[in-house]
């Protein structure tokens, strides 16, 4: 399942980099480069949004059971600057139908980015 997850077209387009994956947390990171920039020059809110949604959305990988988003939120903090950021995301709550993961993500000098919350429903 990792190697399917490490080459899903979003992730590798991207280019998020799989540092940690287990059923309690998943760890992504992501080189910063010209093509992750915005017009001024820092992460553009896509690829940090899209780098919290798929950590998130891996946590539940291991489960085998489908979900989808009930909802999901983003607060930016700072602008995404340096070489790269890097994810950390953990479930809060695992219910019979509905789970609550968060995301926080930081750059390589180890302060916070952007934090996200994300429900999610569980399909059966």
């Amino acid at each position: 399942m990792e190697d399917e997850i490490k080459a899903t077209g979003f992730i590798k387009h991207n280019n998020y980099e799989l540092v940690e994956y287990d059923d309690k947390k998943v760890v992504l990171k992501v080189k910063l480069t010209d093509n992750t920039s915005n017009p001024y020059g820092m992460a553009h809110g896509g690829l940090i949004f899209g780098l919290g949604d798929t950590a998130m959305g891996m946590l539940f990988s291991k489960k085998e059971q489908n979900v989808v988003t009930v909802d999901s939120n983003i607060n930016f903090l700072r602008p995404g600057v340096g070489e790269y950021l890097i994810c950390e995301s953990e479930m809060v709550k695992d219910g019979k139908q509905i789970a609550l993961a968060k995301a926080n993500i930081y750059n390589n000098d180890k302060k916070l980015v952007a934090t996200m919350s994300a429900n999610y429903y569980y399909i059966k």
